[in-house]
């Protein structure tokens, strides 16, 4: 190498061609062909980086193009996602739709959206719970307004359904864990149903959030519902609506948000400042969770002779990842 010759050209600077470019790895290069863990491992972030490189290069030279078409240059393209290649859904809910707008009128949650109840939550748990499961009931009780948590001492559900209705609840939520660790949510919708059986996944309490904001106020925050489409994801939006008061007052600037993603609903709860007329900043509060619904129960809980309106039957419904229920 000390000609300064490249692996495959002339020496520079002696008239002939310039030495063409090494590339780093052939086109039928396979990472898995390496036995050594080490070097494999060191050989796919080098390919991870190639790759990165690769793209972030035609990014560049497309938007030279674009700048240099100007009003020519044709409309970007849209990336497909798993979202915007979803497979339809019949029962996805037209806003026009005169059935739909019976079958709220009628349901069990009109009553509240007629604004001729308000909302009671009683929040319990599983037996003997421990400390993680009981600190998520008290910073949940702080999030939904109206809310009172008690601990259960081996009461059974289908006794505490008739004490909640006679002292007029209007909904029920039972968290339950495993291994010292909340992994399931109960809702249930009194007098009359329906009961919502979610899985409960990534737990952060108040103190497990980086950069998190002061205590939340008890002022009645805003509520905001996402992509919650089929007439399924309608029913469970219009559940979690009937949680909270309908008239947030504003001056708390606090926001309860369940975002539908995938059929993963993502709860978030937010306060929000205005730095100027079109700036605005957010402070998470806390706590932070996912659901996934497991099944939905018409009338109150009962395990054995409950009738079910839906079920997730992972092996016949899981057949298509665009594929999604709420």
């Amino acid at each position: 190498a000390g000609d300064g010759s490249g692996p495959g050209g002339s020496a520079a600077g002696d008239g002939g061609p310039p030495a063409p470019e090494r590339v780093l790895f052939p086109p039928t290069f396979s990472v898995s062909e390496i036995k050594n863990k080490q070097r494999r491992h060191f050989m796919f972030l080098r390919w991870k980086q190639q790759q990165r490189k690769e793209k972030l290069a035609a990014r560049r030279k497309r938007r030279k193009e674009r700048e240099a078409l100007g009003d020519k240059a044709p409309p970007k393209a849209i990336p497909k996602t798993i979202e915007n290649q979803r497979v339809y859904d019949e029962t996805t809910v037209d806003p026009n739709d005169e059935e739909v707008a019976f079958d709220e009128a009628t349901d069990e949650f009109a009553p509240y959206f007629n604004r001729q109840t308000v909302p009671k939550i009683l929040i319990t748990t599983s037996d003997r719970p421990r400390g993680r499961t009981v600190r998520f009931c008290e910073q949940l009780a702080t999030v939904i307004p109206n809310s009172h948590v008690y601990y259960r001492r081996g009461l059974a559900l289908k006794r505490i359904i008739p004490q909640c209705i006679a002292r007029d609840f209007t909904d029920l939520i039972v968290i339950n864990e495993d291994r010292k660790i909340p992994n399931g949510l109960v809702l249930s919708h009194l007098p009359d149903g329906p009961t919502a059986h979610f899985r409960m996944s990534s737990v952060r309490l108040r103190k497990e959030i980086k950069r998190k904001g002061k205590e939340p106020t008890e002022h009645v925050p805003e509520v905001i519902l996402n992509n919650f489409t089929t007439r399924l994801g309608h029913s469970i939006g219009r559940m979690f609506a009937s949680l909270f008061p309908h008239d947030p007052q504003f001056i708390g600037r606090q926001v309860a948000t369940f975002h539908n993603q995938r059929d993963y609903i993502f709860f978030r709860f937010h306060r929000y400042i205005f730095k100027s007329e079109k700036k605005v900043g957010i402070q998470e509060l806390g706590p932070r969770f996912t659901l996934k619904l497991r099944s939905l129960q018409k009338g109150t809980f009962d395990s054995k002779f409950g009738e079910y309106e839906w079920i997730h039957k992972r092996r016949e419904m899981d057949t298509s990842r665009r594929k999604f229920h709420l």
